[in-house]
């Protein structure tokens, strides 16, 4: 080799020697951290076997499947993580809440389930905390709404999934045979709502028997169609004291609001208040003899299929008639979320966590749309470009209240019992809001001894 040959060399060795005591630092600090991250997350999920799920349906509008959206994800994560089973079991609607109730007092509960906004839950002590598992950006990522669902002072009890409302479903068909004009913006008060009821009951053929109704709706446990209107005049279900207070003047003058559409104004199907879920839903969605329904926001992607299909009819979505409240008001779970019941398994609670942030990939909240519902990231938006009804609902969530309270099920049942007795036998208002407290109370009591 010449001596320019070697030179040159030299100055090669050299200068690969210098960037590599440059570089070489830098090089075996990444090097080492790989090596760590990989051995976390080959530690982090050593959990093998069977997680059991539950959860309410959620109506696919193009396939009709109620449990469809979470089962293809099922899959997914089982095939992205083998060995790993989810066990899922389906609530109803109706029953659901029974079904988990009976659960929790039996502790035959579930790794994962649905917990939002359901204190009775939370407080019992029987989830998991999840604060260690969620990072400061992971939390900032959730609206505020969403995230106050699944807190319990001060601290984070499960991850929330979907946002929902209750609204006013118009018959729109029904409104231009009589000549009705829609309410401006969604909003009306409860004398406009009334008058516009009235027109839209009609007895078509003379007969004396009212062929259309002006309003209809469902009453029942975990089912919201009336408090729109029983909370429109300020009364409130429970103090900041957890105490059941929905008897004093304004929770008066909201009851009396729903007793008279059936007793003074007679605007319902006779019926009313005695009707199940389904002979409700179908006066107005099938039989398309109810002017005004109220219905979660599910009812809307229903709706849209119908009359795409040509088998439904134009409508359009309301709010709820403005009381002495001054704003329209709804209440719902507006958010739904899981919660994992406590663990002993550290491997299987890190895995339940992992399947948990799987479902709430960003992929899957702009997907909601299918299922009628919105998302509850921040970064996540418009997913019903061009839908006004949706649109409409997304920008009156504000109005919606949570009703949280340990023995919210048990109130709804007493009450509604009372309220019956109120449309049907024309019982006093103010003693049978009295006597739902009482019986509320006494429930309370017995509880606690």
């Amino acid at each position: 080799m010449s001596s320019k040959g070697r030179s040159n060399f030299v100055s090669l060795l050299i200068f690969i020697l210098i960037l590599f005591i440059i570089i070489g630092p830098f090089y075996f600090i990444y090097v080492k951290e790989e090596i760590k991250n990989n051995t976390i997350k080959k530690e982090e999920y050593l959990f093998k076997g069977v997680i059991s799920f539950w959860d309410y349906p959620k109506t696919n509008i193009q396939t009709g499947s109620n449990y469809g959206w979470i089962l293809n994800k099922i899959k997914r994560f089982e095939k992205e993580n083998p060995g790993v089973y989810i066990e899922f079991k389906p609530l109803s609607r109706k029953t659901g809440h029974m079904l988990l109730d009976t659960a929790v007092d039996t502790k035959t509960y579930p790794d994962i389930g649905p917990v939002a906004t359901d204190v009775r839950i939370i407080s019992k002590g029987l989830l998991q905390n999840i604060d260690e598992f969620m990072t400061k950006d992971e939390i900032g990522m959730y609206k505020t709404d969403a995230l106050r669902a699944v807190k319990y002072k001060g601290k984070i009890w499960g991850f929330p999934y979907t946002m929902s409302t209750y609204n006013l479903l118009l018959n729109v068909e029904m409104f231009n045979e009589r000549g009705i004009e829609i309410p401006k913006e969604g909003n009306w008060t409860y004398d406009e709502f009334i008058e516009t009821l009235k027109k839209l009951t009609v007895d078509e053929d003379g007969d004396g028997k009212m062929d259309y109704y002006g309003f209809n709706a469902y009453m029942g446990v975990n089912d919201y169609s009336l408090w729109g209107i029983l909370l429109s005049d300020g009364g409130e279900v429970f103090n900041s004291k957890g105490e059941y207070v929905f008897n004093d003047s304004k929770a008066i003058s909201g009851v009396k609001k729903i007793v008279d559409l059936k007793n003074k104004h007679k605007v319902v199907p006779g019926d009313f208040g005695e009707s199940s879920e389904i002979q409700a839903w179908k006066s107005f969605y099938k039989d398309k003899k109810i002017g005004v329904y109220p219905a979660g926001t599910w009812a809307i992607n229903t709706l849209n299929k119908a009359y795409e299909s040509g088998e439904g009819f134009e409508f359009q979505v309301g709010n709820y008639p403005i009381g002495k409240r001054q704003n329209p008001i709804s209440a719902a779970k507006v958010t739904s979320a899981y919660g994992i019941f406590k663990q002993e398994d550290e491997e299987k609670l890190k895995m339940c966590v992992k399947f948990l942030k799987f479902l709430s990939r960003d992929e899957y909240q702009r997907a909601l749309n299918e299922v009628g519902v919105f998302p509850v990231k921040k970064n996540i938006e418009e997913i019903y470009m061009g839908n006004d009804k949706m649109d409409f609902v997304e920008k009156n969530l504000k109005y919606t209240k949570n009703i949280s309270n340990p023995n919210w099920n048990m109130t709804q049942e007493y009450f509604y019992s009372q309220l019956r007795q109120m449309l049907i036998k024309n019982k006093n208002i103010k003693k049978g809001l009295d006597h739902a407290k009482n019986k509320i109370n006494t429930y309370k009591t017995i509880k606690k001894e």
